[in-house]
């Protein structure tokens, strides 16, 4: 995996005067640990984008400061953000030791594909995005991939105790969660309507009235008889 390089140089300016700093294009930025007295840097913002698309926050970055020798180790724990141009306006980096186990979440990606889902007689439901683990720093992976083409029925489900991370990684997430399973799709029961019972139409009869002079003839011929 290519290592991930950023250089920064020790930061004086603090407090409201780091405006001036995120005008000339750096950002302000704090390098700590449990073995590392901080220290305050200012990092290239162009430079400190393309590190962070790179190494997201479970990454290693070697961060060399003011050109020392000797380079740091670290992961970005922290990245404050503008709230409307989402712009970074603080970063916290936390220094490892390379001897030393860390704790960390990697994220869970999602590859292949299942079959039943395939076909369109299942849908896919994932319980977990990341995982928590420990191991070396320098055994730390991107993420964790998860294939679903071993799902080859429904109601298969992949748990945590499934994931395949290699002996140097120890997951910490409870192994009977549930990362990624297949369910039967809904099917929609579509009620039969009520049948409609035979009505017979009431009929008004009405008498066709005759037109009035053969009305009259009618009764004319009546009163003959």
């Amino acid at each position: 995996m290519e290592e991930i390089v950023l250089n920064a140089e020790p930061r004086v300016v603090t407090g409201k005067s780091v405006k001036n700093l995120r005008r000339a294009g750096n950002v302000p930025a704090v390098v700590y640990g449990h073995r590392t007295t901080p220290i305050s840097v200012q990092v290239n913002e162009r430079a400190l984008r393309q590190a962070m698309r790179e190494a997201g926050s479970n990454r290693l970055i070697t961060l060399t400061v003011g050109g020392a020798d000797e380079a740091k180790h670290v992961l970005a724990r922290e990245v404050q953000r503008d709230a409307l141009n989402h712009a970074m306006l603080h970063v916290d980096f936390y220094e490892v030791v390379m001897t030393e186990k860390i704790h960390t979440e990697l994220p869970v990606v999602l590859i292949g594909e299942s079959l039943p889902v395939k076909k369109g007689e299942g849908l896919l439901l994932q319980g977990l995005d990341t995982v928590e683990i420990e191991c070396l720093p320098g055994d730390l992976p991107p993420h964790i991939e998860v294939n679903l083409s071993v799902l080859t029925a429904l109601d298969q489900s992949i748990l945590v105790r499934d994931l395949q991370v290699g002996e140097a990684i120890k997951i910490l997430t409870d192994p009977e969660e549930f990362v990624a399973k297949v369910i039967p799709l809904a099917k929609e029961e579509v009620e039969a309507p009520a049948p409609v019972a035979a009505v017979t139409p009431e009929v008004e009869v009405v008498g066709k009235k005759k037109p009035e002079g053969e009305a009259e003839a009618a009764e004319e011929a009546k009163a003959e008889k």
